[in-house]
């Protein structure tokens, strides 16, 4: 018999209470390239094995629930030794690798990245149903393209409680840009199924990757989000937000920054002496310094005096989307119709910036893009143009078209 491996973290129902829950399993290696790992939920867990094949290759399986409310019964209950035990019996299916085994490795490659949450409940919601038994082996395109039309010819599905059966939004699917919204969102689904397929193929579950590769997206379906507030637009927005969405919203405006990069902002983040703020997690995985105006600075300012490093530099912390429902308040309050998300406010920043003469450059570099690509595609359209001044000065003027019309 194999000797226990002990592990304080996990081995006892007491100390994974004190554990946060996450997607990310909590592992324990057992053996050699035997790992156990306890993936901790809201309010109890399960137990997952890892195991490593080969050439940079890992096998990941749920094996059963934790005996974290009920007591173990050796089957469908198991406590830390029993899962070690079962481990060690149980053999790596090389033969049968289904796209839900190729979706929970892909789902665990992205932990802790800010695309993680929504790239999961989107494969949750739309992949797994369809393919999830399915070996990765037998997939055919037609099946997949089949799968991506559908999901463009479905209306959009409306946010419920979890538990609650799901409801999807009213909407005229023939209406013009209905169609290019849903065909944007089936693109979308489709190409994080070929992510989560692509790494399987790399990880050499799977000896071809032809079949999803054959599928594609839709065309023209992705155009730039041209929606920005105005100065005056957006001094009412502000007035409108109440308590700490304000203090939010202002900073949204002054840094252009993403929602989640601003709640995970702390005073220490904030240098007063040169004006810039550090952004440490982003997007991407790489930290940058987003540079301040004296008007920003001088609001960061107000909220940094006093408090300890450690504190969130926005006054209090933000759950994830808890922005939502109250930027649409705002906008009604404000009279901003149509209304716009909170994300419309980092194009607020970037806009208004290219429409100053700010550089694209320097507009890439404050709102985290490598180059001046996206910045671009988005806003370029914006920035002063020798083409657009030509154009003005020197085409041809045919007079006022004559009119009955008079202003009153």
């Amino acid at each position: 018999m194999a000797r226990r491996v002990v592990d304080r973290t996990i081995d006892s129902r007491e100390a994974r209470r004190k554990l946060k829950a996450r997607g990310k399993p909590y592992w324990r290696a057992i053996g050699r390239g035997l790992h156990v790992g306890y993936r901790k939920g809201k309010t109890s867990g399960v137990w997952v094995i890892r195991r490593y094949l080969g050439q940079q290759t890992y096998q990941l399986e749920t094996i059963a629930e934790a005996d974290d409310i009920q007591d173990a019964n050796g089957l469908e209950i198991l406590d830390f030794w029993q899962a070690q035990e079962i481990a060690r019996r149980v053999r790596p299916r090389r033969g049968i690798y289904t796209v839900k085994h190729a979706v929970d490795a892909y789902v665990e490659r992205l932990e802790g990245r800010p695309s993680g949450y929504d790239t999961k409940k989107r494969l949750e919601a739309f992949v797994l149903p369809a393919f999830g038994d399915k070996p990765v082996a037998k997939l055919e395109a037609d099946e997949i393209r089949k799968w991506h039309r559908e999901i463009a010819k479905t209306p959009a599905r409306c946010r419920t409680r979890s538990g609650s059966k799901q409801a999807y939004r009213t909407s005229d699917l023939t209406e013009p840009e209905t169609i290019r919204k849903r065909q944007a969102s089936a693109n979308r689904c489709l190409g994080l199924l070929k992510g989560a397929l692509n790494q399987a193929w790399r990880d050499r579950h799977v000896e071809s990757n032809d079949a999803w590769q054959r599928v594609e997206l839709f065309r023209g379906v992705h155009i730039p989000r041209a929606r920005y507030l105005s100065v005056a637009e957006a001094q009412r927005l502000i007035n409108a937000s109440k308590g700490d969405f304000r203090v939010l919203v202002q900073a949204a405006l002054q840094t252009g920054a993403r929602y989640g990069e601003l709640v995970r902002l702390r005073v220490v983040d904030f240098n007063s002496d040169v004006g810039t703020l550090h952004i440490r997690k982003t997007k991407t995985n790489k930290d940058r310094r987003i540079v301040l105006t004296d008007e920003g600075r001088e609001f960061f300012s107000h909220l940094a005096a006093g408090r300890p490093g450690t504190a969130p530099l926005l006054g209090r912390e933000w759950r994830q989307s808890q922005q939502a429902p109250l930027i649409g308040e705002a906008c009604k309050r404000a009279r901003i119709d149509p209304p716009l998300n909170f994300h419309a406010l980092r194009h607020t920043w970037a806009s208004l910036s290219v429409m100053g003469g700010m550089p694209l450059m320097v507009v890439a570099k404050n709102l985290g893009h490598a180059d001046t690509r996206m910045v671009e595609r988005h806003y370029g359209h914006l920035a002063p143009s020798y083409v657009a001044d030509a154009v003005r000065k020197h085409a041809p003027r045919f007079g006022k078209m004559p009119s009955n019309v008079r202003a009153l």
